[in-house]
């Protein structure tokens, strides 16, 4: 079983990605990783649609055993989105570890992973 610590490497390399806040593993095998994203950074956005496509839905008919979404505490109690939105990637197969996902990322996003411009998808206006 993989400590998820190739996986945490590699997401704090990414542009925008603040900090991994935590990760660990479920009763059943199952991984997850929790982050938060610097949602003032200008490729924020960038960054949340390159891993969404890997992450959620790179293929229609062969898709990862994974999932990636937002996950925030009450806002009315704690504050806005700057401080306290967070996403958390998860898995739904004990078979597919976090390495297996690093290499589906190192493979599929941006490269140089921490080359800011290689993430500036933005179209021409």
């Amino acid at each position: 079983m993989s400590d998820n610590k190739s996986l945490k490497e590699f997401l704090q390399k990414i542009p925008g990605i603040k900090s991994v806040i935590g990760d660990g593993f479920y009763e059943n095998g199952l991984w997850w990783m929790k982050f938060q994203i610097d949602i003032k950074n200008k490729f924020a956005w960038n960054v949340i649609q390159e891993m969404s496509c890997v992450i959620n839905y790179l293929s229609l008919n062969e898709r990862l055993p994974t999932i990636f979404y937002p996950v925030s505490p009450a806002p009315y109690l704690n504050g806005g989105p700057t401080e306290f939105l967070s996403w958390i990637i998860e898995n739904n197969n004990a078979e597919f570890s976090s390495d297996n996902l690093k290499e589906w990322l190192e493979n599929r996003l941006p490269n140089p992973i921490d080359d800011i411009e290689q993430w500036n998808l933005e179209e021409e206006e």
